[in-house]
């Protein structure tokens, strides 16, 4: 991260300080009194566009940075919430869950990176340990900068009478008091109750 906010600090002082800068000497009457030479406006043009083109480069390894931690972040949701159908779950649903339930959780994850924004992103992470038997945890957005919960994405079983059992794929948001149901998709299961998660 130091090196993240190196780069920032080295491209905003290149910019606030372009063409701001003029020295007060003259600078062809020094050289000519120490008998130097004097670089040519071309050489000194040269020297601008490098340092500018640096200054576009740290702009674009900033973005990089990001889309990397978003996806790195995304990554290990995905990762979390296999663990979580566990290998008997996962043997019969994995299909549509793949197709279905990942590529909605990675877009909803990915809008709420985005408005959090670059700042903020460095301190997010995904926790680990979804619960376990019965219960609905998969996996948590979680600032480790303020301490505290962003998002709680959750799988909640459903019994649907004469239709059988389902897989109900949900968030809860810290903006509204963890209280709505945010949906993503159901997966469907069998008429037979499925196993505990994970196992």
């Amino acid at each position: 991260m130091k090196l993240w906010l190196r780069k920032v600090s080295v491209v905003l002082v290149a910019i606030m300080t372009l063409g701001i800068y003029i020295p007060s000497t003259d600078i062809t009457s020094d050289a000519e009194s120490k008998g130097a030479t004097v670089s040519s406006e071309a050489a000194v043009t040269q020297t601008v566009l490098a340092q500018t083109e640096v200054a576009n480069d740290s702009f674009a390894d900033t973005a990089v940075y990001e889309e990397d931690q978003i996806t790195e972040l995304t990554k290990k949701a995905k990762e979390q919430a296999l663990i979580k159908l566990g290998p008997r779950i996962a043997s019969q649903v994995e299909d549509e869950f793949r197709a279905v339930i990942l590529p909605k959780i990675e877009e909803e994850l990915e809008l709420m990176f985005a408005k959090a924004g670059e700042d903020k992103l460095a301190y997010y992470g995904i926790t680990e340990n979804p619960a376990k038997g019965y219960g609905e945890r998969i996996f948590n957005v979680y600032d480790y900068e303020k301490k505290q919960v962003i998002a709680k994405f959750h799988v909640r079983r459903d019994h649907r009478p004469l239709e059988g059992h389902w897989f109900n794929f949900h968030y809860h948001l810290r903006t509204d008091g963890f209280e709505t149901h945010h949906e993503i998709g159901d997966v469907y299961w069998d008429k037979n109750m499925p196993p505990k998660w994970m196992s």
